[in-house]
């Protein structure tokens, strides 16, 4: 998901405080380039976490099987 960055809004604040006009623009549209892109939304976060929950699940569910099936044939083996 895109964010709209407002890099005019963000240079004319560093202008206000004194940065020069030329490096506030830069510095806006580096932001904007570099940092904004790199952003994840709560959403990619909820997805991510979800397709982790899913693989997690999976993995222990095919343990606990794999264990069950192990045990009973240990069993079928060492009965008399």
């Amino acid at each position: 998901m895109a964010y709209a960055f407002d890099t005019l809004g963000y240079s004319k604040r560093l202008q206000e405080g004194g940065v020069p006009r030329p490096q506030a623009d830069a510095h806006a549209e580096a932001a904007r380039d570099f940092v904004m892109s790199e952003l994840v939304t709560k959403t990619d976060l909820t997805t991510a976490i979800d397709n982790a929950v899913l693989r997690l699940t999976l993995r222990i569910g095919g343990m606990v099987a794999a264990s069950v099936t192990l045990l009973s044939v240990i069993d079928r083996l060492l009965r008399p």
